[in-house]
């Protein structure tokens, strides 16, 4: 780009806009670590005034992301004559700050952080409600949460479906006209691969899970895994919390959770390694985006991806635990004295319809998320209220999986999403599986030997190639751009359901 192109009332727009960019991002680095010890660190009796300080914070980035200056800059760099000159990546920021610009305007500041606080405060009724297994006391919180996302909905705007404008938020682009033929196709491959195994299956040894896994071994075992597949530990962190997530203060600080569970050394095992996959994303990030809006995976979907390709592709294939299985074997010698590597390898792949999501085997994990979006879509459109959920889940589930929930905290209260007002965010995880299986395809290509390299322990390659064609760029490309930029076509689900059919028929010799 020749410096005589740029005017200087146009080099004068660019040197706001960076400090702006900058400015915003640096607020939401704070509240991101804020929000991570929210739900890590802090203790319970301050956290009430903890939410309204957060929420006071995040209605200032709102306000700045809002304001008139923004609106002037937006109008001055979208001039074609002035978006000409600009490069990819000014072009990237000017694009995601005109979205939520063109979008959000018109909602009242005061309005926005009422929303904040709400939000802030009931992620503590919820954690309350969940342990105690009482809806009612998140019930309230809900309500108020589902009113303001219809309220949001219309001042988005939206052409056919007003959960659209929610989805947007998480997927660019994402429309329940796009989604529903995809998950029609998924949900039916799905139920009827199901079906088949029930019928037909030969069992695995999952029972070698139902016994005791001594905790601090699991966490030893998880920290000896992260930087072996990629997680760089100098520039992250793992702890503990309620609901596993993945947090980034900046590309060399991006902090993972877990949960441990004495009973089921899957629980932690599986939602490290998954949320492994979005920190190794942040920290690949081409460090040219630092404390910029483009400092973030492309959409939640794509950054599923990375987590449940890590998790399932990698984390759940057998050369993955020819690698690893001596290791887990000798951590636990006497929980698995008598499990061949083949045997644990068909366990951890156990095909079993069960009421955690976050736990729930790779086939029929979609079918939760199924669950999660009919509900989300009936909420928005006012065909259901929240107060109905518990009956209308347990209903869903039956009908889906064949069981019933025993208790809303393995139920309706399971999920911490609806609490930070999240509603939109649940297909992003089917998404993510889609997408995930599309890059499996052409990483296999690119890599014939991409499951030696994994036997062998060469994350690094792997990692690589995810970095050199995925992570590295952040939010410089829309979902749909990146896909097709990585894999040659629009996101296809037949990936997704050829994968399923070929693993799980050979995992249970259909």
């Amino acid at each position: 780009m020749e410096q005589k192109v740029l005017e200087p009332k146009l080099q004068q727009a660019l040197e706001k806009f960076k400090a702006l960019d900058e400015k915003i991002t640096h607020y939401s680095s704070i509240i991101g670590l804020a929000d991570w010890d929210q739900k890590v660190m802090a203790p319970k009796k301050g956290r009430h005034v903890f939410a309204k300080a957060a929420g006071t914070l995040r209605t200032e980035v709102f306000k700045l992301s809002v304001s008139p200056e923004m609106g002037e800059l937006l109008t001055t760099l979208t001039l074609s004559a002035n978006s000409a000159v600009l490069d990819e990546a000014t072009k990237a920021k000017v694009r995601e700050y005109k979205t939520f610009y063109e979008k959000s305007k018109s909602i009242p500041a005061d309005m926005f952080q009422d929303y904040s606080v709400l939000t802030g405060q009931a992620n503590d009724a919820w954690e309350e409600a969940r342990a105690n297994n009482d809806f009612g006391r998140f019930l309230p919180y809900l309500e108020k949460i589902v009113e303001y996302k219809r309220k949001f909905a219309e001042i988005y705007g939206y052409e056919d479906h007003p959960y659209d404008a929610l989805l947007d938020e998480f997927e660019p682009g994402l429309t329940v006209k796009i989604l529903d033929p995809l998950f029609a196709k998924l949900r039916e491959s799905s139920v009827r691969l199901l079906n088949r195994i029930q019928k037909n299956g030969k069992g695995t040894r999952s029972e070698i899970f139902n016994q005791a896994f001594e905790v601090e071994k699991q966490k030893q075992f998880n920290r000896y895994i992260l930087p072996i597949i990629g997680f760089d530990m100098e520039a992250g962190r793992l702890d503990e919390t309620v609901h596993p997530f993945a947090q980034t203060v900046n590309i060399g600080d991006v902090r993972l959770t877990t949960r441990y569970l004495k009973q089921n050394v899957r629980s932690a095992l599986f939602g490290t390694i998954h949320e492994a996959g979005h920190g190794i994303y942040e920290q690949h990030i081409n460090p040219e985006y630092e404390e910029s809006v483009l400092q973030s995976g492309a959409s939640f979907g794509i950054h599923e991806s990375q987590s449940r390709f890590l998790e399932n592709m990698v984390g759940r294939s057998k050369e993955f635990w020819n690698y690893f299985y001596p290791k887990l074997k000798e951590t636990f010698p006497g929980q698995l004295a008598n499990v061949s590597v083949d045997e644990f390898y068909r366990a951890v792949n156990t095909v079993e319809p069960s009421f955690i999501r976050v736990e729930a085997d790779e086939l029929t994990y979609n079918l939760h998320i199924m669950v999660r979006y009919e509900i989300e879509k009936a909420l928005i459109a006012g065909e259901i209220e929240a107060k109905d959920l518990p009956s209308i889940w347990n209903q869903k589930i039956e009908d889906y999986l064949g069981i019933t929930p025993t208790s809303d905290t393995v139920g309706v209260l399971q999920d911490v999403h609806w609490s930070f007002g999240g509603i939109g965010y649940f297909p992003s995880y089917s998404l993510g599986n889609l997408y995930s299986a599309q890059i499996l395809r052409k990483i296999q290509k690119d890599l014939p030997e991409f499951h030696q390299l994994i036997e062998n322990g060469r994350f690094d390659a792997i990692q690589d190639w995810l970095k050199e064609n995925i992570h590295q760029y952040g939010k410089l490309y829309t979902p749909n751009e990146l896909i097709v930029k990585v894999t040659g076509e629009e996101l296809n689900a037949d990936y997704l359901v050829q994968y399923l059919e070929k693993k799980y028929s050979a995992v249970y010799e259909l």
